[in-house]
């Protein structure tokens, strides 16, 4: 296999790449947005575009832990996140538990309170066709003052 991504900050070979601006980590990107929305912090365009050569190639992990220091110095902490990953390929149930532990380390939170599942298509639009993956997150935050 020639090409690998990262998911999660794991790196998961495949003969196929996902190509960005940062390193393409489509899990982590969406945890971020996930988060800045729960905030009200606007999302991860507006804090890391895509048009600043600083963030070209740079790891999602290291985008995922400014975003956790953003969110402490506005006051909030993380309670949970919630991800799904959608593709036909890789298998993604393998790397769970490794995809959990690193975003858990990077949030300072307990791997009990990061949810990773994965679905399919059933080979039904740019998924399904195998010409790239998505990812859905949901994510709770606390204001820690009030």
């Amino acid at each position: 296999m020639a090409a690998s991504s990262y998911s999660a900050g794991v790196e998961i070979p495949h003969e196929k790449g996902l190509a960005g601006h940062s390193d393409a980590d489509v899990v982590l990107h969406a945890i971020a947005d996930a988060l800045l929305g729960a905030a009200a912090l606007g999302d991860i365009g507006q804090h890391f575009p895509n048009t600043d050569p600083k963030y070209e190639g740079i790891s999602s992990l290291t985008l995922l832990a400014h975003v956790r220091d953003l969110l402490t110095v506005e006051g909030y902490s993380i309670v949970n996140i919630d991800t799904v990953i959608i593709c036909e390929q890789p298998k993604i149930t393998p790397h769970a538990p490794e995809m959990r532990r690193r975003i858990a380390d990077c949030l300072a939170i307990d791997p009990t309170r990061v949810s990773i599942k994965a679905t399919t298509t059933e080979r039904l639009g740019f998924t399904g066709r195998g010409e790239g993956i998505a990812c859905e997150a949901v994510a709770n935050v606390r204001a820690t003052s009030c």
